[in-house]
C-alpha cells in the first residue's frame, strides 16, 4: 500500500506570529516545523503500511524559501520521500490553489492508494483543502475520521460527527482527513532523524506543476487591514431581587434572542 501525506509546515506557535506589513499575512520566512494535526495523518499513514505488510508513506507539502526543517520530522518518522512546492509565486494563494498545487504534487509522486490529511491547518483553519484536492483529483473524499481501515480495494472509516460517528466505505484510491487524536504519534528516533537527512526530498515550483495562477493573481483578493479585535465590554448584572427572571426576560427580548 502507498499512501501520500500532505504535511503543513507552520511558524513555531511558541513564538509570537508577526504579520508581514507588505502583505498582511503571516511571516513564514524562518524555520517551519511540522503542524501538530499532520502528525496524525503521518503515523496513520505509517500503521496502514505496516498493517498491509508492505508500500510506503510518502509527504507533500508547500512552503516559501525551500523550507524542510517540518517534512524531516515526518521523514524521521518513517515516510521515506518527499516533494516540496517552494516558489515566490505562491505567497498570497488561497485555500483553492492551494489544494490544486498539492494535488498536482499527488500526481507527481504517482500511485497513492490514498492521501491523507490533516482536518485543518493550526494556522489557518479554512477546513477545506482536503476536500478541494479531492475533487480536483476526482477522487471520493472522506472527512473527519476518526479510525481507517483498508479490507481489500474498499476503504472504511469511522466519521466523527456531533452525535457520535458514521460508518462510511468507499472505493480506492481516495483522500481522507484525519481528526486530532485518531492516533498517538511516535517520537522520531535518534535513527530516524539521521536516516531522515539522506531521505529525498524533491523540489518544484508551481511552473513545474503546470498550476497557474496562483498567489495573489490567483487567490483574486487582497487583505487591505488588519486590526486588533475590540476588547470585550462589561456584561448587565441582574440582581437576584424576586424578579429577576422578568429582568432577564425584557434583557434578552432587547437583544432579540426571543
Amino acid at each position: 500500500m502507498n499512501v501520500i501525506v500532505c504535511v503543513k509546515q507552520i511558524p513555531d506557535p511558541a513564538s509570537p506570529g508577526e504579520l508581514d506589513p507588505s502583505s498582511n499575512t503571516l511571516k513564514r520566512d524562518g524555520k517551519l516545523i511540522l503542524d501538530e494535526s499532520d502528525g496524525y495523518g503521518v503515523e496513520m499513514a505509517l500503521q496502514l503500511v505496516d498493517t498491509a505488510g508492505g508500500g510506503e508513506v510518502s509527504i507533500i507539502s508547500m512552503a516559501p524559501n525551500g523550507e524542510v526543517s517540518g517534512m524531516r520530522t515526518a521523514l524521521a518518522m518513517g515516510a521515506v520521500k518527499g516533494v516540496l512546492v517552494s516558489d515566490p509565486e505562491l505567497a498570497g494563494s488561497d485555500a483553492l490553489t492551494t489544494a490544486k498545487v498539492l494535488a498536482a504534487a499527488v500526481k507527481k509522486i504517482g500511485d497513492a492508494d490514498l492521501v491523507l490529511a490533516g482536518t485543518e491547518s493550526s494556522d489557518g483553519y479554512t477546513g477545506t483543502v482536503p476536500e478541494q484536492m479531492a475533487e480536483v483529483l476526482g477522487l471520493p473524499s472522506v472527512t473527519f475520521a476518526k479510525t481507517v481501515t483498508i479490507d481489500g480495494e474498499t476503504l472504511k472509516v469511522e466519521r466523527q460527527t456531533e452525535a457520535g460517528y458514521d460508518e462510511v466505505t468507499c472505493p480506492l484510491p481516495a483522500v481522507v482527513s484525519v481528526t486530532a487524536g485518531v492516533v498517538e504519534p511516535r517520537y522520531p528516533s535518534f535513527k530516524g532523524i539521521m536516516a531522515a537527512k539522506s531521505k529525498p526530498v524533491d523540489t518544484v515550483t508551481a511552473a513545474d506543476l503546470g498550476i497557474t495562477p496562483v498567489g495573489w493573481a490567483g487567490a483574486r483578493q487582497e487583505i487591505v487591514d488588519v486590526a486588533q479585535a475590540p476588547e470585550r465590554e462589561a456584561g448587565e448584572i441582574i440582581e437576584d431581587d424576586g424578579e429577576t427572571f422578568t429582568k432577564i426576560v425584557q434583557y434578552l427580548d432587547g437583544l432579540k434572542v426571543i
